[in-house]
C-alpha cells in the first residue's frame, strides 16, 4: 500500500513567520517525508533566499519559469516549493492560494494554512485519522476551523496544555456583502469524540482530501473578503461535508504587528508612481461585486456596483451534488435577505432545520443582519472636546424616528471611537426582516440624560 501524501498550501505575504510555521509543521509531522509543501512567497526585497539556507534548507534547485520561477528544498526529510513573487506583483490571497492549486500533483489530502503557525506533535497522522473517522458518514469530509491563538515572542503553545477546539459563528453580513465570522469554543469538547458538523470554512486551517485542490480551486479574481464564505458554499455545493475538529491540532497567529500587509504596500500613492498596476481597494471592490454576483445578492446602498456584470464559469462557480438553496436550508442563511436563523445565532449545530429555505414558515424564523457604520465629523458633533459630556447614544432609527436599536456608550468608549476629527462607530444588531433603518442618530449627553447635541443622518436608498 502506498504511503499517504499531504499536499500543504501556504500563501505568504512579507511574513518573518514563514520560515518559523514551515520548520515547526516538518518537525512535528510523524512522517515529514510525506509532506509537499509548495509556498506561494509573496517577498519584499528585505526576504531573500539567504533566510533558508541558514535555517538549513538544503538541496536548492532553480525552476526558471513563467511567470514565476520556482525554488524547491528539501527540508527535515520534507520537499518544500517556493513560487517567486515580488511583493509587488502580488494580485491578493486568493490569487496566490490559486497559483499553489495549480501545483496539486495528486497527494492523497492537502492541508491549507497560512504562513503563521505552531503545531502539536503529530498533526499529520492525528489529521488524517480524524478524516477518516468521518468517512462512515461520508465520501467527502473536510475538516475546517478558526485555530487558538500563540504569539511569536512565547514559549510553543503546545507547553501550555491542549487548547480548546474553536468554531466558527456567524457574525454578520457587512454592508459589501460577505460574512464575517467570530471563533467560539466547541461546547463540552472534552467529552467530543469525532469531529463536529460545521456551517464554514476558515481560509487559514483547512485539510481534506487531495483532490479538493483541483475540484474547488480558490477563485483568483477574489482579493480577500468574501474568500471563506465562498469556498464553504462551493465546497457544500461539490458535496463536501464540513466538519471542526474536535481537538485543537495547530494555532494561528492573528495580529501579525508590525508587519507590512498587502494594502500598506498597494495603495493609492504606488499605483500612482508605477510600482504596483493597481490600488488594493480596486481589485477589492471588483472581488466584492463578484463576490454578490455568486450569491445573487443586490448592492447595499453604501456600496452601489460600479464594476460590470460578473460571471463565475465551471471552475469557481456552485457544485452540481448541492444548490445554493440546499445549503442555505442546511446553514440557516438568507444570502439574499442578509438574514439568518436564530439557531445560527445561537451557534447550535447546522442541518436541524429540514424546512425548504423557498418556504413562508422559513422565511418567518429569520433575523435580519444589520452592520451600520455611524459617523459624524467633529463639526456636527465634537465628541472629544465636549466638556460636560459624560456618555454617548447611537441609534438605529425607523422611518418615524422610532428606535429600531440602539448602544449607550461611556464618554471614554466614544472619544476611543474617534479618528482625528471623525467619529466612527459600527452599529451591529438584528432585527425582524420587515425593519429596515431610514436613518441613524448621534446623542452627546450630561448627567442626568440630558441631551447636549444631536445629529441625525438620513440613510441613503
Amino acid at each position: 500500500m502506498v504511503p499517504p501524501t499531504i499536499f500543504v498550501q501556504i500563501a505568504s505575504y512579507r511574513d518573518p513567520e514563514l520560515v518559523p510555521t514551515i520548520q515547526d509543521l516538518v518537525q512535528r509531522a510523524q512522517f515529514p517525508q510525506r509532506l509537499r509543501i509548495v509556498v506561494s512567497w509573496q517577498h519584499g526585497p528585505e526576504e531573500t533566499l539567504g533566510i533558508f539556507f541558514l535555517q538549513g534548507f538544503l538541496r536548492w534547485q532553480l525552476h526558471p519559469a513563467t511567470p514565476f520561477c520556482l525554488h524547491t528544498f528539501d527540508y527535515g526529510g520534507a520537499r518544500v516549493e517556493l513560487i517567486d513573487i515580488p511583493h509587488e506583483r502580488s494580485q491578493g490571497a486568493c490569487w496566490a492560494r490559486n497559483m499553489i492549486q495549480q501545483r496539486y500533483g495528486d497527494e492523497t489530502y492537502t492541508l491549507q494554512l497560512d504562513s503563521h503557525h505552531r503545531f502539536v506533535a503529530h498533526w499529520d497522522t492525528q489529521l488524517i485519522d480524524m478524516l477518516e473517522q468521518l468517512r462512515a458518514d461520508g465520501d467527502k469530509p473536510l475538516l475546517t476551523a478558526y485555530l487558538p491563538p500563540y504569539s511569536p515572542v512565547a514559549p510553543h503553545p503546545e507547553t501550555q496544555g491542549a487548547a480548546p477546539p474553536l468554531g466558527m459563528r456567524f457574525d454578520r453580513f457587512i454592508p459589501e456583502g460577505p460574512i464575517f465570522f467570530r471563533a467560539f469554543e466547541l461546547p463540552d469538547w472534552a467529552e467530543l469524540k469525532k469531529p463536529v458538523p460545521a456551517r464554514f470554512y476558515s481560509g487559514h486551517f483547512t485539510f481534506a482530501d487531495g483532490s479538493f485542490a483541483r475540484e474547488v480551486q480558490h477563485d483568483p479574481d477574489y482579493f480577500f473578503h468574501g474568500e471563506e464564505i465562498s469556498l464553504a458554499v462551493r465546497a457544500f455545493t461539490h458535496g463536501y461535508d464540513l466538519y471542526h475538529p474536535h481537538r485543537s491540532l495547530a494555532w494561528h497567529e492573528y495580529t501579525r504587528e508590525g508587519r507590512p500587509k498587502i494594502w500598506d504596500d498597494h495603495d493609492s500613492q504606488a499605483r500612482d508612481t508605477g510600482q504596483v498596476p493597481e490600488a488594493w481597494w480596486e481589485r477589492n471592490e471588483r472581488s466584492l461585486a463578484r463576490n454578490r454576483a455568486l450569491f445573487g445578492m443586490n448592492s447595499a446602498p453604501s456600496c452601489a456596483d460600479s464594476s460590470p456584470e460578473t460571471t463565475h464559469d465551471g471552475n469557481y462557480g456552485f457544485g452540481a451534488a448541492r444548490t445554493l438553496s440546499d445549503y442555505e436550508s442546511y446553514a440557516g442563511i438568507s444570502f439574499q435577505l442578509r438574514a439568518v436563523q436564530p439557531e445560527v445565532i445561537a451557534c447550535r449545530p447546522p442541518g436541524l432545520n429540514t424546512e425548504p429555505c423557498d418556504t413562508d414558515t422559513w422565511r418567518s424564523t429569520l433575523r435580519r443582519s444589520h452592520d451600520l457604520n455611524i459617523t459624524a465629523h467633529s463639526s456636527i458633533m465634537d465628541v472629544q472636546s465636549c466638556p460636560l459630556a459624560t456618555h454617548c447614544r447611537v441609534s438605529a432609527l425607523r422611518e418615524d424616528a422610532s428606535i429600531i436599536y440602539e448602544e449607550t456608550l461611556d464618554i471614554d468608549t466614544a472619544r476611543a471611537s474617534c479618528t482625528g476629527e471623525w467619529f466612527n462607530r459600527r452599529l451591529i444588531f438584528f432585527s425582524d426582516l420587515t425593519e429596515h433603518p431610514a436613518a441613524y442618530r448621534l446623542t452627546i449627553l450630561g448627567p442626568n440624560d440630558e441631551v447636549l447635541h444631536q445629529f441625525e443622518q438620513t440613510i441613503l436608498g
